[in-house]
């Protein structure tokens, strides 16, 4: 009997539910819903969760309990990230979502975001044996895994998601020059052991885990085929000057510009602006030109932990 397996991923911006059975080389997805909650929104830096999006994260938990129900599952997992693990209210919204549904939400800290982040980057079959930089832009935190096929070498979570940093850079549209100074000025200052851990060993390849980096492949690939489908692909190797022109555009753009634009889905209209600037960012600072996008992350990875059992 094949196990069905739920991984819930409740992000700062998004919710996320797979629903998956078989093995993780060889499973089948039966439902992948991902419902725009957005947590931090009005109080990511004030460490509380507004009334809005409180209420909003309680609907959609209790819509994940109706397709947990339909597809009977074995085994749930429901993972909570930054917004949740710094809310001042964030166990108040545990309790009611247990006592709403049922269901009992774990809330992980960075570094065990970022080792699960990593185990879903190596189930995409994207790993080798030479050394790559993993990066996973979140609302709250990003994170940095530095590993290889055969495991981790180092990894931290920091909390500088595209939430925050749109909270504290991106008031005006399009971001001013100073702006984006300031920004790089934060990075340089924040990612220090980042470039640490980088500067000992030698790493080309920088592969970007599903979010933003979705997004990038969506601008780049659909105006060459408006046919294209994100869903049918596991990994994506950028061309570089192409990901250079379409972030250059992005970060210059208007807010009307891009959510008129069909390949940015509207969770991601303004915060892609943050994300193309820390991508950029990464890339120069610490001289990487090939680049990679892998449509698993976190969720992914709790399942191949799931799944192994």
């Amino acid at each position: 009997m094949n196990k069905r397996v739920a991984v819930m991923d409740l992000g700062t911006n998004t919710f996320h539910l797979l629903i998956t059975e078989g093995s993780i080389a060889d499973h089948v997805i039966l439902e992948h819903e991902h419902t725009a909650v957005r947590l931090g929104e009005g109080g990511i830096n004030k460490g509380i969760i507004q009334p809005e999006p409180f209420a909003r994260g309680l609907a959609t938990m209790q819509q994940f309990k109706q397709l947990l129900n339909k597809h009977m599952v074995d085994c749930v997992r429901t993972i909570a990230t930054s917004a949740l693990r710094n809310a001042g209210n964030g166990q108040d919204f545990i309790r009611q979502v247990k006592e709403l549904t049922g269901i009992q939400i774990e809330i992980i800290d960075g570094d065990t975001e970022a080792g699960l982040i990593y185990q879903g980057i190596k189930a995409s079959g994207c790993l080798s044996a030479s050394d790559t930089l993993i990066m996973d832009i979140g609302g709250g935190s990003v994170e940095f895994i530095l590993g290889n096929n055969d495991g981790i070498i180092w990894k931290q979570s920091f909390e500088i998601g595209a939430a925050r940093l749109m909270d504290k850079f991106h008031q005006t549209d399009p971001i001013p020059t100073a702006s984006i100074t300031q920004l790089n000025t934060y990075l340089e200052e924040k990612l220090i052991p980042l470039f640490e851990a980088v500067s000992n060993n030698k790493v080309d390849t920088l592969i970007g885990s599903s979010g933003a980096f979705e997004t990038f492949t969506e601008l780049i690939e659909k105006p060459k085929d408006p046919s294209f489908r994100l869903k049918d692909v596991r990994n994506y190797l950028f061309n570089t000057d192409e990901l250079i022109s379409i972030t250059d555009n992005v970060i210059a753009s208007s807010h009307q510009q891009r959510a008129t634009n069909p390949a940015i889905i509207p969770v991601r209209v303004d915060m892609i602006v943050v994300a193309s600037l820390i991508t950029r960012f990464v890339m120069q600072r610490l001289n990487i030109a090939n680049i990679a996008m892998s449509t698993y992350s976190l969720k992914e990875g709790v399942l191949a932990v799931e799944l192994a059992h």
